[in-house]
């Protein structure tokens, strides 16, 4: 049974645990300002001195997401807690593949990824090794087609997917994210090497996590949620986030079912 914290709050459960990972983007902000109960619960832990890594599926290295926090107004303080997964298949890349050429799958917003090791990319697909995906390009940002087309000749080749969401709200806007064309070419037959949540990867290169009471907070059952499930840790739900309209047309429990995901705890927003 999910017990819903709106009455209690965050502080009601903070005693429980040693580490919070933190989702940002639907729950610490909307993609457009911070949501100041959320930041405010941020520091309430700060105050306790709890460890707690604010850990997003964004594409980008961790320099950027905290650059791109510091235009919406948000404290040093807060953003040194920042880890990506856009960090993490940087750390990975720059390992395995750093000489290897690939073929960019998204927005240039997203180059800066790829900065180290820029003149490795290759703008005819049929020359790289390894497809790159940080989430789709401007000009075909909501026709999965499109990428079905553009890849059924390529499914030999290994897509590194940056960023697991399928979608993702800006505001009052949803957008589809690099997952959703990482899910078409999987489909396809094609080999998937994903870096974020709900996988273990994005989770142990952010902090030391062994031996720690630990509470995964999100608002995305796909990633958050199932992640903090593979990894056997408590789950708290934001229910004003991507799966709001699902929830509000029936309730956590049918809903977490759907997904197969297990939730411990629901906040509408989060807040102390």
């Amino acid at each position: 049974m999910t017990k819903n914290l709106d009455n209690e709050g965050l502080q009601s459960i903070a005693d429980n645990y040693d580490l919070f990972y933190i989702d940002l983007w639907g729950v610490v902000h909307n993609g457009i300002k911070l949501h100041e109960k959320a930041t405010l619960a941020l520091k309430k832990l700060l105050k306790m001195n709890k460890n707690f890594v604010l850990l997003t599926n964004a594409p980008r290295p961790n320099e950027t997401v905290k650059r791109f926090l510091e235009k919406m107004g948000m404290e040093k303080e807060l953003r040194d807690h920042v880890f990506t997964s856009g960090e993490a298949s940087l750390n990975y890349l720059k390992k395995f593949h750093q000489v290897d050429k690939f073929f960019h799958i998204g927005p240039p917003r997203d180059f800066d990824l790829f900065n180290d090791f820029k003149n490795s990319q290759s703008k005819d697909l049929n020359e790289s090794q390894y497809l790159l995906c940080t989430g789709l390009f401007d000009d075909h940002d909501q026709d999965l087609n499109y990428y079905k087309n553009l890849l059924e000749k390529h499914i030999n080749k290994k897509m590194i997917c940056t960023n697991p969401d399928l979608i993702v709200d800006r505001g009052n806007k949803r957008e589809l994210c690099a997952g959703s064309v990482a899910m078409i070419f999987e489909k396809m037959g094609g080999e998937v090497v994903y870096f974020g949540k709900p996988y273990a990867e994005v989770y142990n290169q952010s902090i030391d996590n062994s031996k720690k009471r630990i509470l995964s907070i999100g608002d995305n059952l796909n990633t958050d949620i199932k992640g903090a499930n593979l990894l056997n840790y408590d789950s708290l739900l934001i229910l004003n986030g991507v799966h709001k309209e699902e929830i509000k047309n029936s309730n956590i429990d049918k809903v977490s079912r759907q997904y197969e995901s297990i939730v411990n705890y629901m906040q509408s927003d989060l807040k102390w």
